[in-house]
């Protein structure tokens, strides 16, 4: 069986400017752009699951955003709930990897851009080229560019 790990992220109300963002800044696709507006209601008969008590978000916040990555991977976020305060991504870095340094640099030249650089490209035992950055929506990033054989 085949283990796909999907990061889901929250974002405080701006999903849609952050995941046009990284569409443009990594060559993605964004495959679904879901707002609580557009979501069916729920039948008349049935009960709202358990822990749902929160507030409804405004009918514009996005509810479900979906990017899809050259090469299949997937980044999805949405709007945080009104009632559940934002705090910002903490604790996780996201790691791309590329097949060439030309690759990660061009990405990293955009996730880096209005974000701020915490190590510069260079040369790792592991990848020909590897950096660390903050976005500009205050996301970690570790990218790599061409891997280097362990072993």
């Amino acid at each position: 069986m085949a283990t796909t790990l999907t990061p889901y992220l929250s974002f405080p109300g701006n999903t849609r400017e952050v995941f046009a963002f990284y569409a443009q800044a990594l060559g993605g696709t964004i495959e679904a752009m879901l707002t609580h507006g557009e979501i069916p209601p729920p039948p008349a008969d049935q009960p709202p699951p358990e822990g749902c008590g929160f507030a409804p978000p405004p009918a514009d916040a996005i509810m479900h955003a979906c990017l899809l990555l050259p090469g299949g991977a997937r980044l999805m976020a949405g709007d945080a709930p009104p009632d559940m305060p934002f705090d910002g991504v903490k604790g996780v870095m996201l790691a791309l990897q590329y097949d060439s340094v030309a690759e990660a640099e061009k990405a990293f030249a955009a996730l880096a851009d209005g974000g701020s650089v915490t190590m510069p490209l260079a040369p790792a035992f592991w990848a020909r080229s590897f950096g660390m950055l903050t976005d500009r929506h205050g996301l970690s990033w570790a990218v790599n560019g061409e891997p280097i054989p362990m072993g």
